[in-house]
């Protein structure tokens, strides 16, 4: 029981004091893989259970897990830090909701469905926070690049995968609603309100 609750804590010590998303290979190698991952998954859901009610909450994403602060709470931490979240165009946010949900989906069919052309920089500024990818070429006279979304995307937003995301209405009404709204501020609206609901 004893070593139980040691290796329990050193796994909350190194999840807590990591600077990134640690995955379950990680955490063995701290164990020189003296635990199997299935132990360990174990730990984690216990640990994940024990912040429950806390300020913090430790997520499973798509590229392993990390704490956070609970969204609920981020406009203190706002005050704190004098920080405000990353805004984004409407125009930004649309293309990337086109992409997250349509994928893989090339440029000339983003700006179909958009109904304007896409300027070069919304698509950089998405590559350059690491959200989409190119993930091949479409057998079209000019082979146009495929693009989707990555598992940073995903890590972003705190979920697994693409079918965690918030429905597409309630994100298409938002970007109406508000043009520089952020996807990820969305998704935690949803979700929150999504939880209540299930109350």
């Amino acid at each position: 029981m004893q070593q139980l609750s040691h290796i329990k804590n050193v796994i909350e010590a190194c999840l807590l004091s990591a600077s990134d998303i640690i995955d379950h290979e990680q955490l063995a190698a701290v164990f020189d893989h003296q635990i199997s991952h299935e132990r360990i998954r174990l730990i984690i859901d216990e640990i994940s259970t024990d912040y429950n009610q806390r300020g913090i909450e430790l997520l499973k994403v798509a590229s392993g897990y990390r704490f956070r602060s609970k969204p609920e709470y981020q406009s203190y931490l706002n005050k704190l830090y004098a920080t405000k979240p990353a805004r984004y165009s409407r125009a930004v946010m649309e293309t990337l909701a086109i992409i997250a949900y349509r994928q893989p989906v090339t440029r000339g069919e983003i700006e179909n469905l958009r109904g304007v052309a896409v300027n070069s920089l919304i698509i950089q500024t998405l590559f350059e926070r690491g959200w989409i990818e190119v993930i091949g070429h479409k057998q079209l006279p000019g082979r146009p690049e495929l693009l989707a979304t990555t598992h940073k995307f995903l890590d972003d937003l705190g979920v697994q995968a693409l079918d965690e995301l918030p429905p597409l209405p309630n994100l298409q009404e938002s970007l109406i609603r508000n043009q520089n709204h952020d996807l990820i501020e969305e998704y935690d609206h949803q979700k929150d309100k999504n939880n209540d609901n299930s109350k």
